[in-house]
């Protein structure tokens, strides 16, 4: 039987690559549309939202075969699949370091997801000062000849964590040469000082809200009143009457 004509050979490589990256596409989109509900949810129900925002990335078929090629690995699917873990990729940018794990504890609480690998460069930051939480977690994916499972590379970081970060690509894009240590000493300073404005920024949310908790406290106080171990609530209209409150 003859061989398939390379036209044909071509036009198949081409559906497979297509469907293959199709699959972490819609990988991605599952994991936005779990993050748009999370969003939705916290600023409808706790007038707080964490997630500032997000972007999404899928590879290239260029740089996955770089990668590929680079770590000397066999060139098919199944090893591209087994070997390169961020072929889809998700930050999310939030406003405060708690806010960071409490979205990771939210995100891998669901039932559909499997949480693969957890690395925490927050509390371990990389030697150059970078700071991420990463989660590689594997998401169904339902096609038409049934269910695939995709990975997705989530990375989590503050304001802050994102714009050293971005900086530091920047600066060192395509620069593959050793950097000299009084540099790389300089960029562990930048990462401390972004740390530090962290840590201040989310000391005082806490104070802040403290406050607040104690003033709405302290004004419910106000309109209710205790007659012999009962509370009752004081009428709206006597609170208006008195400037308490109560207004619409």
């Amino acid at each position: 039987m003859n061989a398939p004509y390379p036209i044909d050979q071509f036009k198949k490589f081409k559906y497979d690559i297509t469907r293959f990256l199709m699959t972490y596409k819609f990988a991605l989109d599952h994991m936005e549309t779990k993050i748009d509900v999370l969003k939705e949810e916290f600023q409808s129900l706790h007038d707080y939202n964490p997630i500032e925002h997000t972007k999404s990335r899928l590879k290239t078929p260029e740089s996955i075969m770089n990668k590929m090629f680079r770590k000397n690995h066999e060139l098919s699917f199944d090893s591209i699949k087994h070997h390169i873990k961020d072929i889809a990729g998700l930050r999310i940018t939030c406003s405060f370091i708690s806010d960071i794990y409490r979205v990771q504890e939210l995100l891998c609480g669901q039932s559909d997801l499997r949480v693969l690998e957890v690395k925490d460069y927050i509390k371990n930051p990389k030697p150059n000062g970078y700071q991420s939480l990463h989660v590689l977690v594997d998401v169904p994916v339902y096609m038409s000849d049934g269910e695939q499972r995709a990975c997705v590379e989530i990375q989590i970081r503050t304001i802050a964590m994102d714009f050293w970060a971005s900086l530091e690509h920047k600066i060192f894009y395509k620069y593959n040469k050793e950097v000299p240590e009084r540099l790389t000493q300089e960029l562990k300073c930048a990462a401390d000082a972004a740390n530090a404005l962290d840590l201040q920024m989310e000391r005082l949310h806490r104070e802040i809200q403290e406050i607040k908790d104690a003033d709405d406290a302290a004004e419910q106080e106000l309109q209710r009143i205790v007659i012999q171990n009962q509370q009752f609530a004081l009428p709206s209209n006597l609170l208006k009457l008195l400037g308490g409150g109560g207004g619409d």
